[in-house]
């Protein structure tokens, strides 16, 4: 599939975001990282933001929940409107039934793993789930050095995924850039989110398209 590129609104200005999103008309999506200070050590964007967001833009929300509990909160992100929602495997009690729920209100469910989470024990979930997230940094802040540590595991989802011939979209998250992207497609990412990379760039749209072209060239050699 074409790559897709997720500019991060953590790394936006939270004071214009609106205009943010303006500056990256060619994103496949938005990603909206919600942390709670409890499952991460950070406090970031909420339902109300989201539900202003799903107004004010036709890109779709992809909401990354960090947050604890996530079988009591993630449904109102799906029922705000947003296309997918991705919760942590660290957090859920039930996620089978939340990815069903979640799918049941519309939304794409996504299972997201900490770099030191192993896939294996979660490999018999991926017929339930439309995403995985293979977390490129620890989970809570932005602008941090990619883990090449991860790769590895990143390869190993692609390799279950595909000999179970899953159509299950491998995402990843943290320290993506143009320097990294390449690594990442090559060991079988195809939805990659981009924070500082993105937003820090003179030209925020013009950086997804090269993002996107350099993913899409290391996926096909």
């Amino acid at each position: 599939m074409t790559p897709q590129i997720c500019p991060s609104l953590l790394s936006a200005d939270f004071a214009r975001l609106a205009d943010e999103v303006a500056r990256v008309p060619s994103a496949d999506w938005l990603h909206v990282d919600v942390m709670d200070y409890h499952f991460v050590p950070n406090l970031t964007l909420g339902l109300p933001v989201v539900e202003s967001l799903v107004a004010a833009t036709d890109i779709p929300l992809d909401c990354h929940l960090m947050i604890d509990d996530p079988d009591r909160w993630a449904p109102s992100y799906a029922e705000a409107g947003a296309g997918s929602v991705t919760f942590h495997a660290e957090a859920a009690k039930a996620p089978l039934r939340l990815a069903r729920t979640l799918r049941d209100a519309g939304a794409r469910a996504g299972l997201a793993l900490n770099p030191g989470t192993s896939v294996e024990p979660y490999a018999d979930l991926f017929i339930d789930f439309d995403m995985l997230l293979i977390m490129t940094v620890e989970p809570g802040f932005g602008g941090q050095p990619f883990l090449t540590e991860v790769l590895p595991k990143l390869r190993r989802a692609r390799e279950i995924a595909d000999a179970r011939g899953l159509d299950i979209w491998l995402q990843v998250d943290g320290g993506v850039s143009a320097t990294t992207i390449e690594q990442c497609a090559d060991a079988g990412a195809d939805v990659f989110v981009a924070g500082s990379a993105v937003f820090g760039a003179e030209d925020p749209d013009r950086m997804i398209q090269r993002l996107r072209t350099t993913a899409a060239q290391a996926s096909s050699t």
